[in-house]
């Protein structure tokens, strides 16, 4: 149940592989530490990610006369989960699904969950434009979604995938509230220096030919990755990082317009 959801934000890329559910965690993550009342919905059917990425394999979702109770992530209950991976029996375990099926899970999981009050609902979505995402955009069409973050890397053909993901949004009404650009180099733990090993700049050209906002570029950080399991957000844990900086900005950002 969204009703009582004040903001809605899709995190969506034109390919897998490029650090969107990283991001769709540490987002939750830091608007939890901005004091926000949070909730992230893991709707990657195929690959669920964020029960590992936030250290919760072990947790078991439950129903109540509402629907399906969500994972909370401490005492406070600022961040609520919701993925299909809390439902398999371990992490190997794979989601052969035909598109209807799938289509019935993802409506669930957008109409029967038990939110209770949210400022901010995070939708980590599968990579692509495929079924999930019509079946996510008709779901919302009754709700004032705040529109999506789109993540990309300086590969061109990742680029290629984001163009899509771009006019897909735009065929579909949805608001594109930014573009993200990740994996842009390389950062040494020991020296600090950042080495661009594939390329730079291509999530900022995208940007400006879509015209929409860049909303920050983030290298490969081992000490973010490190953070991966642990559930802990990297605004917190390394708050002088490049990834910190930019997911702060961010939230300052969606905050700021909505308030």
């Amino acid at each position: 149940m969204l009703d009582k959801v004040k903001h809605i934000i899709l995190v969506l890329s034109g390919k897998g592989g490029v650090g969107k559910s990283t991001i769709s965690t540490q987002l939750a993550l830091t608007l939890s530490e901005s004091n926000f009342k949070v909730g992230l919905l893991d709707i990657d059917l195929c690959g669920p990610s964020v029960p590992y990425l936030l250290g919760l394999e072990e947790h078991d979702v439950h129903q109540c006369d509402e629907g399906w109770v969500p994972v909370y992530t401490n005492a406070e209950k600022n961040l609520a989960v919701m993925s299909i991976g809390f439902l398999l029996k371990n992490r190997t375990d794979a989601v052969i699904w035909r598109g209807p099926k799938k289509t019935a899970m993802i409506k669930q999981f957008l109409e029967d969950v038990a939110w209770d009050e949210l400022d901010y609902l995070i939708i980590d979505t599968p990579p692509g434009t495929s079924d999930e995402h019509i079946t996510v955009m008709e779901c919302l069409k009754a709700v004032d979604a705040d529109g999506a973050i789109i993540v990309t890397t300086p590969q061109e053909m990742a680029l290629e995938d984001v163009r899509k993901e771009v006019t897909f949004c735009k065929k579909t009404g949805i608001k594109i509230i930014g573009i993200v650009e990740n994996m842009s180099g390389f950062v040494c733990p020991n020296c600090s220096e950042c080495t661009n090993i594939f390329s730079s700049g291509g999530g900022v050209a995208l940007a400006e030919l879509a015209k929409v906002p860049h909303l920050g570029t983030l290298p490969i950080d081992p000490r973010v990755g490190a953070l991966a399991g642990s559930g802990k957000a990297c605004v917190k844990e390394l708050p002088d990082c490049t990834t910190s900086k930019v997911l702060q900005s961010i939230v300052e950002s969606i905050s700021a317009e909505k308030s």
